[in-house]
């Protein structure tokens, strides 16, 4: 399994968007889209996962932070 993480920006960090992608055998099966605010499964194989993700409080609550926590934190560290 593999997790990537990405971070929109728009109009600096007016409008940031975060994503957490989840791999499995190099296809992504769930993500969660800040936008949104869950988790979404790409494929059927991601279902199970998305919804036991969604229903962990603690854990959603941490992937809605990020945006501030993880996106806006590093603005400008990477040109």
């Amino acid at each position: 399994t593999m997790w990537k993480f990405e971070c929109d920006f728009t109009n600096g960090t007016e409008r940031v968007r975060f994503l957490a992608r989840y791999f499995y055998n190099r296809e992504e099966l769930a993500r969660f889209d800040s936008e949104v605010g869950e988790f979404r499964a790409v494929t059927e194989l991601g279902r199970p996962d998305a919804r036991y993700w969604n229903g962990q409080k603690d854990f959603m609550e941490g992937k809605r932070t990020a945006v501030d926590r993880y996106c806006r934190h590093n603005y400008g560290v990477v040109d």
